[in-house]
């Protein structure tokens, strides 16, 4: 068996276990950012066996220079979602910062109250 047939590759930016489906950088972030042992990341998702957890920690030092990018770009890509997100909230978004404004306010006045 070869490392590469552990993995589906849609696209440049999209690397997947096979089985599970799930995307190679979640187990690089876990791996790498929250320095988690393969044992936890494997014990933390429930569709991973811990050779696929041991597959894509060799796949990303087999293939570092490229993997580091594909990290990096996937970073990037979530902090510029994350900021779309921030200036177009959904509806529900919105009726949620609206419903913590009134409760910040209700305990607001209520300290008021009990302190005068």
């Amino acid at each position: 068996m070869h490392l590469e047939d552990y993995f589906d590759f849609f696209a440049e930016n999209d690397i997947r276990l096979k089985g599970p489906r799930v995307g190679i950088e979640t187990i690089l972030h876990d791996f790498l950012y929250w320095k988690r042992s393969p044992e936890e990341i494997a014990q933390s998702y429930s569709t991973l066996t811990l050779e696929q957890v041991y597959a894509t920690i060799l796949y990303y030092l087999h293939n570092q220079e490229v993997m580091t990018q594909y990290l990096n770009e996937w970073q990037e890509n979530n902090r510029k979602r994350r900021e779309v997100q921030r200036l177009n909230p959904s509806p529900a978004a919105l009726r949620l910062r609206q419903f913590k404004a009134e409760q910040a306010a209700m305990k607001s006045e209520h300290d008021e109250v009990s302190a005068g």
